[in-house]
Formats: structure tokens, C-alpha cells, sequence
């Protein structure tokens, strides 16, 4: 008689992208099972020169990347605003937040504002106080100290529900 496979935890790390403030959140996920790992932000001074925030964004997440370790990494795509040099330079963020675990050779999902909301919430127009609350629920331990490591929690528990998707796209694209 055959045992069935064992299923082992994979870790996976979301990435709230930004200048002010990157939020970083890192969960392991086991079937349906979400356990809380750690959380955080990466948060350059605000006087430094763009090239050296993001130089400092990529620094901070590189430590978060080697200590934690992650398999699976999930960054939260940019909207676009009217402000069209304060979207570029968020994008910049972006790029750094998927430059990070690609050079750990770690796979990078992408997840739309709405898609992590409608996950998480159950709603595409969801309000931030609605996100913690559901990550009270849903990861009971998680004390995110902001906003954007909450949001950053958020986007690993939507990869952990996608993730199979995410990877059959990835595989096609790739033929």
C-alpha cells in the first residue's frame, strides 16, 4: 500500500512596495493552514536621494530575504495615479521589491490592489480597517506594526491562495 506524499510548509513573503515605507510580511503556508511568521517595514530616511532610498530598500529587504528565507515571494502591482512622477517612482520601489528575492532565486507573483482585497476581505473595494481585521482572523498571532506590513501580510496570504495558479501561468509563459 502507497503512502500518500507528505505536504510540507512552504514560506512565503509579501511585499507592500514603497518609498516611505516597504512592508514586508512573511508566512508559512501548509494546505489550507496559515501560520504567522514575522512582519515589518523597510523605511529609508525620507532626505536621502531616490537612488540611495532604493538602494536602502533593497539592503533592508535582502537582510529580511536571508534571514527568513522564503521559497515564494508575491509584490503588490502599482496603480496607476494622476501624479504621473509619483507613480514612476513607486514603480521604482516596485522594481526593487521584485529585484530582491529574483537575486535570492526566489519565484516573484504579482497581485492587483483589488485581488488581494477580494482574497483577504471578500470585497475588491475593501477598506484598510477590513484588511486587519481578517488578518486578526486569519493569522492570530500577526501584530503588524503599520499599515503597510498589515498590507504586505495580506499580499502573501492572497499568493498563498493563488500560488497554483500563479505557478501554472509562469509555466506557460515560459514555453
Amino acid at each position: 500500500m502507497a503512502s500518500s506524499p507528505i505536504r510540507s510548509p512552504v514560506r512565503i513573503i509579501g511585499i507592500d512596495p514603497g518609498l516611505r515605507r516597504t512592508g514586508w510580511g512573511v508566512i508559512e503556508t501548509e494546505g489550507n493552514r496559515l501560520v504567522y511568521v514575522g512582519c515589518g517595514s523597510v523605511e529609508p530616511p525620507d532626505n536621502l536621494p531616490l537612488a540611495s532610498r532604493l538602494l536602502a530598500i533593497h539592503e533592508g529587504l535582502a537582510a529580511v530575504l536571508g534571514d527568513f528565507r522564503p521559497a515564494e515571494a508575491a509584490v503588490e502591482q502599482t496603480f496607476v495615479n494622476k501624479d504621473g512622477v509619483a507613480t514612476l517612482k513607486l514603480g521604482q520601489a516596485r522594481g526593487v521589491a521584485m529585484l530582491a528575492p529574483a537575486m535570492f532565486g526566489i519565484s516573484v507573483a504579482e497581485y492587483a490592489p483589488n485581488q488581494v482585497k477580494k482574497t483577504v476581505v471578500g470585497a475588491g473595494h475593501a477598506e484598510k480597517n477590513q484588511i486587519q481585521v481578517m488578518l486578526k482572523i486569519l493569522l492570530p498571532k500577526a501584530e503588524p506594526p503599520s499599515a503597510d506590513a498589515a498590507d504586505a501580510l495580506a499580499i502573501a496570504i492572497t499568493h498563498a491562495h493563488h500560488r497554483q495558479s500563479a505557478a501554472l501561468r509562469l509555466k506557460v509563459a515560459s514555453l
